[in-house]
């Protein structure tokens, strides 16, 4: 039998990082590839406590089909904790639970977001680098990928405007970016909010790590600025547990019943059961409690990893950054060096990593690779990263 693909189908590719995470499954493999949470902070406990009650009080219902556009409770629970962290951050934004749509990660979100807004060859901006999984579901769908320059601050925002014209849209992740771990400022995330509504841009804002700061909360969100023109996605992956595979996303209302109807058809809903599990952690505000022990201990990972890379990195021209928060950080190797030729080296000295050309929609900088510091104890960290660097330094050229 001879099957006929679609062409779009050829336009599909791995992800790199499943393909090397594959790697990391040698025994001894000390790893910083995967984007993972560190599964010390799942709360089996409330969920075994969360699954019972949810059972017992409204089983039938959680086991049966239910509404596409997700468990009413749970997206009154988002909208007022986004109004509330706004607030908060002294920005209010104004969140209606009819504008919040339940999906299947936040990986979901993208896949909708690509088959609603994207056609063949239409332009859309992108940081550099950025998110591997959104480059993933937009591709499909043949976009014409540009990236816009960013610095320390975030978005250059001078190229952006260069580049904005005919374009769809901008996805940028203004907290903890993956894959650089860095942070949009307050003075950038102004500046980007009053040229793109000038402009008359739309953006994709993507924050799955807002809430894993360490010492202080980031500026407001770029859609609390502009909630017309900006649709938001978040995550309990990174709070909660992966495994449940809960995202959502707010969209304007102009925008949220062709996202619904791409939903309905993709997969109906996600699953109710999960969805009434989370609420059943969440209403207790089990969440002020639980996410500080996740800061602290992603805090003390990330502490250990700069203090190993000084320790063994410093004075090789290797460079790295700061982050505040988030999972990542990113290091940028001499000119000459390549970070996905040196990557066999680095896992025969039983070490991984990312390598940070996959995170770049056009010409790749060889010369990056993503650390993830979550998922290693502090004592594995030192050690990882005295071999990566021992692999470094005898590839350093000249």
């Amino acid at each position: 039998m001879q099957w006929t693909q679609a062409q779009r189908a050829e336009k599909m590719n791995p992800s790199v990082i499943r393909e090397i995470l594959k790697i990391t499954e040698k025994p001894g493999i000390i790893s910083f590839a995967g984007g993972l949470p560190s599964p010390k902070t799942f709360p089996v406990e409330a969920f075994a406590a969360a699954c019972q009650a949810v059972l017992a009080t409204d089983g039938r219902a959680a086991l049966q089909y239910a509404a596409s556009e997700g468990y009413a409770p749970l997206r009154e629970w988002i909208a007022h904790d986004l109004m509330q962290q706004s607030t908060a951050a002294g920005l209010p934004w104004r969140v209606d639970p009819a504008q919040v749509l339940i999906t299947t990660g936040s990986q979901q979100a993208l896949d909708l977001i690509a088959k609603i807004l994207i056609d063949k060859d239409a332009k859309v901006l992108v940081e550099t680098p950025t998110y591997l999984g959104a480059l993933q579901a937009f591709t499909p769908m043949e976009p014409a990928f540009v990236g816009v320059a960013s610095d320390a601050e975030g978005i250059d925002v001078a190229d952006l405007c260069a580049k904005a014209p005919g374009a769809r849209f901008l996805y940028v992740l203004p907290n903890f970016q993956n894959p650089t771990g860095q942070s949009m400022s307050e003075a950038r995330r102004a500046q980007l909010s009053l040229e793109a509504s000038r402009l008359g841009l739309p953006m994709v804002e993507d924050n799955p790590y807002g809430d894993l700061w360490f010492d202080s909360a980031p500026p407001p969100t770029l859609a609390a600025r502009n909630p017309d023109g900006c649709i938001y996605m978040g995550s309990f992956s990174k709070t909660l547990a992966p495994g449940l595979r809960l995202g959502f996303l707010v969209a304007p209302p102009s925008l949220y019943p062709k996202l619904l109807q791409a939903k309905q058809a993709a997969d109906l809903h996600t699953p109710s059961f999960n969805q009434r599990m989370v609420y059943e952690v969440l209403k207790t505000g089990f969440l002020d409690s639980h996410v500080p022990t996740i800061r602290a201990l992603y805090k003390a990972q990330c502490e250990a990893m700069l203090q190993a890379l000084s320790t063994h990195l410093a004075g090789t021209g290797v460079q790295w950054n700061t982050p505040d928060g988030g999972m990542f950080l990113w290091l940028k190797l001499p000119l000459g060096m390549n970070a996905v030729e040196l990557l066999p080296h680095a896992v025969e000295q039983n070490v991984a990593y990312v390598p940070g050309a996959a995170f770049y929609s056009g010409q790749a900088q060889a010369n990056t690779l993503r650390l993830s510091f979550v998922t290693a104890s502090v004592d594995e960290i030192h050690t990882g990263i005295a071999a990566l660097a021992g692999v470094l330094k005898a590839n350093l050229p000249g």
